[in-house]
């Protein structure tokens, strides 16, 4: 037989023989029992006699109270609502307790709450941010794509008002500021029809956003039709997240509060400008980064939004290093090696160099650093100071030289938002940056009287000029923010351009509508032209595209905010309706190849500018006044919102630091 057998078991002749029942404990098993016995004694003893939570107690409670403190202290995820401490005369209290169950926040949970986010400030070091006001139920967030933060980290702030209310956010190291912007688009009681006009382009940002959340994660653009990522946009293949940067102040302000966490997590993470070893562009680089990340800070107060902004800016400064102070268009942030586009030969582009200037001054502001002042305003001395042919500005100028390039002027491509920030530098200032506004007024009169046009049938545009005489009659669409910009001009400033500004507003508005409501799919094409035969259509295949743009809608957003004429608001629902109908895909928004074809081909890109402007200017269309003001906050070229200083209290302004220690920091960032 095999196997171990009990000892006990007795055999005779290789028999078993039955065991007799035995009625007592071996030898062994009596010792093995006392010594267990003698174990548990020891240590019941050890535990009355020396441990201290026994020791000092006076009771029962007092113990069990005593060693919950001591478990707190492992850790916040160990919480559990604390046994109620003993009175004077060891009875337990009975006035003021709070059951469970009746009405009133239970204490222990309001404490430990509490406790619990103090304990995760402390541990983690983060600031945790709120979760901004929203007008109507917040949409439900996709779950495609990378992890999301847990809805719980985000604080919901008390409820407000109007737009300018304020919040005080959590502590936290990056938490400059308490103030933070309560996103509340629409009042209580708001009318049903334009509540669902809002839901409906808070939608049309969901679905661009998740789409991109979920087929291009990280990188720069979306291809919505090949559902990948768009490798050859401006930025490159480079994976600088510009769709995440450019778009997250319009979450933040639609109330989109999951993927405004979950962008800013990704731009905390994951943004290192200085690793990308391409050129980039200082000028998309500036308004989109920089903007965006500003922008940012300046509504939620959120310190990481700068530091990021500050890093991208350090990384454009080589590019200033030239005989006049004008930046060469291209850097290589890995490299620090600047250049020209080709195509430019050795000229900076007038719209590019001259529109740097809210964006580094602001920077200036909120961090005491004065380096990025003086760059832009070296730019603006260069400029001012220069010959201008017939008070104009040409398109390029050589920054070496300083001389300008060929005499071509414009208020379209390569010159537009160089006027544009005239205007705004001044606005943004609060008023005190007089000279903008001066060579703004001197370069519009120059402007309106070379440049305006008006076609037979009445329609005005801006033609382009080239040694002073008109060499197209045609007007880009880009162009078309200038209705926008002729409206603030007139109601910022009471001077004797100010009827002309609001006249040419309304002309230049209703023609760009013109160039949307004659095309077969009710956009806009990227240039039209003027003639005996056409007005305000495009002739040549390259002009017939609709790239997702703006501008028309920027125009309509502040022509209603300034004349609350409903036109405007009628032309802007006309092309949420024509987005959805011809540029909505099962992957995003993509842009069309020929506006005039009633079932056009998309181009396959979704631009980062749909979720910074187009989206967000349709959205404040049919948002209170109240709701981001225009006497409170300028918009960059970008539609990244600035506080205006002086006016705002969420400017965020910080004193100059000191020459030495300036130059210290700049000396440590080239290292």
């Amino acid at each position: 037989m095999t196997g171990i057998l009990p000892t006990y078991q007795r055999f005779v002749n290789g028999v078993p023989v039955p065991s007799i029942s035995r009625r007592s404990f071996r030898l062994r098993e009596k010792y093995l029992i006392v010594s267990v016995l003698l174990t548990f004694g020891i240590v019941w003893l050890g535990a009355l006699f020396y441990l201290p939570e026994f020791k000092s107690s006076n009771s029962v409670n007092d113990s069990v109270y005593n060693v919950y403190k001591s478990i707190q202290k492992a850790g916040p995820e160990l919480l559990m609502p604390p046994p109620l401490a003993h009175n004077d005369v060891g009875d337990f209290p009975v006035v003021g307790i709070v059951r469970h169950g009746e009405e009133g926040d239970d204490p222990h949970v309001v404490e430990d709450r509490n406790r619990l986010r103090a304990k995760i400030d402390e541990d983690m070091g983060m600031k945790v941010l709120e979760r901004p006001q929203y007008d109507v139920a917040p949409s439900v967030s996709s779950s495609r794509g990378p992890s999301k933060p847990p809805v719980d980290a985000i604080e919901e702030p008390a409820a407000g008002n109007n737009a300018a209310s304020k919040n005080v956010s959590p502590a936290g190291p990056k938490a400059e500021s308490s103030d933070k912007f309560v996103a509340v688009a629409l009042a209580p009681g708001a009318d049903p029809e334009l509540r669902h006009k809002l839901e409906t382009v808070k939608k049309m940002m969901l679905h661009a956003w998740n789409n991109y959340k979920l087929y291009a994660w990280g990188k720069n653009e979306l291809k919505p039709m090949s559902k990948r990522a768009h490798l050859s946009s401006v930025f490159g293949a480079g994976e600088l997240g510009a769709t995440i940067v450019d778009g997250l102040d319009t979450l933040y302000l639609m109330g989109l509060n999951d993927e405004f966490r979950e962008g800013r997590d990704w731009v905390a993470d994951h943004l290192h400008i200085n690793e990308i070893d391409s050129d980039l562009s200082v000028f998309e680089t500036t308004i989109r980064f920089v903007g965006g990340l500003l922008s940012c800070y300046a509504l939620t107060g959120d310190g990481m939004f700068k530091d990021k902004a500050v890093e991208v800016a350090d990384a454009l400064l080589p590019a200033f290093d030239t005989p006049t102070g004008l930046p060469y268009a291209l850097i290589n942030p890995s490299t620090k090696a600047s250049r020209q586009y080709h195509w430019a030969g050795p000229n900076s582009i007038l719209s590019e160099l001259g529109t740097l200037h809210l964006e580094f001054t602001y920077l200036s502001d909120v961090t005491g650093r004065d380096i990025y002042r003086q760059k832009v305003n070296r730019i603006r001395e260069v400029l001012n100071n220069i010959d201008k042919p017939g008070d104009l500005y040409p398109n390029f100028i050589n920054p070496r030289t300083g001389q300008w390039g060929q005499r071509h002027m414009s208020l379209g491509a390569l010159g537009d938002s160089f006027y544009e920030y005239l205007l705004k530098a001044w606005i943004a200032s609060g008023g005190s940056d007089e000279q903008a506004r001066i060579m703004f007024d001197t370069a519009m009169q120059a402007a309106l009287d070379k440049m305006l046009r008006v076609s037979p049938s009445g329609l005005a545009y801006l033609a382009e000029l080239k040694y002073g005489r008109i060499i197209e009659e045609k007007m880009d669409h880009l162009s078309c923010f200038a209705g926008g910009m002729f409206a603030l001009a007139s109601t910022t400033l009471d001077n004797s351009m100010s009827e002309r500004y609001m006249d040419v507003a309304h002309k230049l508005t209703n023609t760009c509508h013109e160039s949307y409501a004659r095309s077969d799919t009710k956009l806009g094409p990227e240039a039209f032209r003027f003639s005996n035969a056409v007005e305000a259509r495009a002739q040549k295949s390259n002009e017939k595209v609709y790239l997702l743009r703006p501008e028309t809608f920027e125009s309509y957003f502040i022509m209603w905010r300034l004349t609350k004429q409903q036109r405007y608001r009628d032309w802007g629902w006309e092309g949420v309706q024509a987005l959805e109908k011809h540029c909505r895909v099962e992957g995003g928004y993509t842009g069309l190849v020929n506006v005039y074809h009633q079932n056009p081909q998309g181009d396959d890109v979704q631009q980062s500018f749909f979720l910074a402007e187009t989206l967000k200017y349709l959205y404040l269309l049919f948002a209170d006044d109240s709701f981001m003001p225009l006497d409170e906050w300028v918009f960059n070229t970008e539609a990244h919102p600035f506080p205006i200083k002086g006016k705002n209290p969420l400017y965020r302004e910080k004193p100059k630091l000191p020459v030495p220690i300036e130059a210290a920091i700049d000396e440590t960032n080239r290292i």
